[in-house]
């Protein structure tokens, strides 16, 4: 096995569970309601800051019903879906984790969106040969278990028309301080790749892309945490993270806050422009 197909394996074992289809129908057969994709957000939206976070980044990329955008690493399709229900955009997303990919097309049929969002079993680094074909593209907390950022952002440029919009929101560390593990996006430091915001842009800009703004997140981020802490008071709720990280997921929350708090991590969004003719 090659070391890409290996660390796509261990990537694709610390996200899988086998059984998270079956605990999220639990939790959605325990509502009064039916699943929308509003209410999906609080287990489809695997980053810190969730829904607010995307509504945050998708904003500013100023997308339509005529655009076609590119999702990368799309997890549970969260953002996926809440792109297409509100700004009427087709979306095509990729994820290495075939669990993930399978509830994600699972959840899409529950809220009619399938005839606009579709989703792909493929690494970042392995994108499907439809070149030009996107007018955007995201990436959400997905950067930290990507080595070769250089490379997938090229593969990200070919998959963009010229002037196409790439709107990223990662965690980037500030130094050389790294948080404990495990961590939501990684077990241990072999699958994490965490980088700096000036190392993101110089990959994007090796990439051909120009960067029109890069902003710390970190005060939105702490402050949507410090929701979700006063929201767990009570217990878990029905649909939640812990869903999707299992039972480590205090151990894995704690060490992300801990190192957002010291500043060692920053959520951190970057909006860039794809060049060419």
């Amino acid at each position: 096995m090659s070391t890409q197909n290996s660390r796509n394996k261990e990537l694709a074992d610390h996200y899988s569970s086998g059984a998270l289809r079956e605990r999220i129908e639990h939790g959605l057969n325990t509502l009064s309601q039916p699943p929308t994709v509003a209410s999906l957000g609080a287990v489809d939206e695997f980053h810190v800051g969730g829904r607010p976070a995307t509504a945050h980044l998708v904003e500013q990329l100023e997308l339509g019903p005529a655009d076609r955008v590119l999702d990368i690493g799309s997890g549970l399709g969260g953002t996926g879906r809440y792109i297409a229900s509100s700004t009427g955009a087709a979306v095509v997303g990729v994820d290495v984790t075939e669990e993930y990919v399978h509830v994600a097309r699972w959840l899409t049929e529950l809220v009619g969106l399938s005839s606009v969002v579709e989703f792909v079993h493929a690494a970042a680094a392995d994108l499907p040969a439809q070149e030009r074909e996107f007018s955007a593209a995201t990436m959400v907390h997905v950067g930290m278990n990507i080595p070769d950022k250089a490379a997938v952002f090229t593969d990200v440029a070919a998959q963009l028309a010229p002037g196409s919009t790439f709107g990223i929101y990662d965690l980037m560390i500030t130094g050389s301080e790294r948080p404990d593990y495990p961590v939501p996006w990684a077990s241990t430091p072999t699958t994490s790749f965490l980088e700096t915001a000036d190392d993101y842009v110089a990959h994007l800009a090796a990439a051909g892309f120009a960067i029109e703004v890069v902003t710390d997140r970190s005060e939105a981020a702490l402050a949507g945490i410090a929701q979700q802490a006063a929201a767990a008071t009570n217990g878990p709720q029905p649909l939640g993270l812990h869903l999707v990280m299992g039972p480590a997921t205090p151990t894995k929350f704690g060490n992300l806050v801990a190192a957002i708090r010291s500043g060692a991590i920053v959520p951190t969004e970057i909006i860039a422009r794809s060049g060419g003719n």
